[in-house]
């Protein structure tokens, strides 16, 4: 069955979808089958991958709100490799309708269960809030990662975005865990340098190894409709996005050997 990350963010701009587009290209680019599923109304992930929201006739809201399988809704990328369950404004009819069902934080769990054996790793990109949509992530996910930058006000959003984290835990999903990735970093700035530093002292092996330094490239892949491992390869965010794939894997498997032991 499909490891599920859930990418989840309170403060917009920290590069989440960016990430959740780069690992999904680094991890295809291993041989693994991956779903991509875009929870954010403002479809940033379907754009991403070369899709246009606006002209999306099924989406997630329709996986969530009418029962839609979600093997109907599922598109294949240009990516070999990828797959995308795609999300436009209609997504946000989620955030209105949802919570009326009762243990609706399972649906998405749910529903991606029809499809989790066809893939090794489904991401989940998650909106920028503390939302219905983010909880049905985290409700979802083995792993949560959680993007910031290097910068006081992205670092403090983390605080209620762990709380959520401990509360999804404590009543829905006893097995979650997060890591913490800095991204937009750049190593000539002192004020960065600062900040990784205290992140590094308060979250200790919590926070990832892996840093993801500010590269144009990364918008450029995003206009192109591409993962930035696909459209400039040999970048240096191409390379730290396959060293976060490959260091998330290693844990992954790390905790696996733990349980079974």
């Amino acid at each position: 069955m499909a490891y599920v990350v859930g990418i989840c963010s309170q403060k917009g701009g920290v590069a989440k979808t960016t990430t959740a587009l780069s690992l999904a290209g680094a991890w295809a680019e291993r041989g693994q089958r991956v779903l991509v599923v875009d929870l954010d109304p403002q479809g940033n992930l379907t754009l991403g991958l070369g899709f246009h929201p606006k002209q999306m006739h099924h989406t997630l809201a329709d996986v969530l709100l009418n029962a839609t399988p979600a093997s109907e809704v599922v598109l294949a990328a240009s990516v070999s490799g990828i797959d995308l369950l795609p999300a436009n404004k209609n997504v946000h009819l989620v955030e209105r309708y949802l919570p009326s069902r009762p243990h609706y934080q399972f649906v998405l769990k749910q529903a991606l269960e029809g499809v989790l054996p066809d893939y090794d790793i489904v991401v989940l990109d998650c909106p920028p809030s503390l939302s219905v949509l983010t909880t049905l992530a985290l409700v979802t996910a083995h792993l949560a990662l959680l993007p910031t930058q290097a910068e006081y006000f992205s670092a403090y959003a983390l605080k209620p975005m762990l709380q959520m984290l401990q509360r999804v835990r404590e009543r829905y999903n006893a097995t979650l865990v997060y890591r913490i990735l800095l991204t937009m970093f750049r190593r000539r700035n002192r004020a960065h340098r600062i900040i990784r530093a205290r992140l590094e002292a308060t979250f200790g092996t919590g926070l990832c190894r892996t840093v993801i330094e500010t590269d144009t490239k990364l918008r450029e892949a995003a206009i192109a409709g591409l993962p930035v491992t696909h459209f400039a390869s040999k970048t240096r965010s191409a390379m730290q996005y396959r060293q976060l794939a490959q260091e998330l894997m290693a844990y992954v498997q790390k905790e696996s050997i733990a349980q079974t032991a």
